[in-house]
């Protein structure tokens, strides 16, 4: 059985977008904790008992950036990670909010 929005075509690569931009999204709030904690990413992989490489490979942005790892940064945090499904503003603008403020962020596909 195919999978629609993993094929090639217009679906796909909205999908394919959107995942990226999620990725960046969460790579830069994680960012934004660290700089709010005045923690390096050294400081993180310690905390997660990975590479300080490891800990590189997910904050590099990369859109195949897993819930697992995402999982785990929070974990090693001790902080929960919230995911919610919004309805795009009228005008179809992304927004995004965030940096590790706790504040809700959001991301619209196009």
């Amino acid at each position: 059985m195919s999978v629609p929005w993993k094929g090639k075509g217009s679906k796909g690569e909205a999908a394919d977008c959107a995942g990226a931009r999620l990725a960046r999204q969460a790579t830069v709030e994680v960012a934004g904790l660290l700089g709010k904690r005045d923690m390096s990413r050294a400081d993180l992989a310690r905390l997660m008992d990975v590479s300080p490489g490891r800990v590189s490979q997910i904050l590099s942005g990369d859109e195949n950036l897993t819930l697992r790892s995402l999982a785990a940064v929070a974990e090693a945090l001790d902080l929960d990670i919230k995911i919610s499904f919004v309805e795009p503003k009228e005008d179809g603008a992304r927004r995004t909010r965030g940096l590790g403020d706790g504040s809700d962020a959001f991301v619209y596909a196009p």
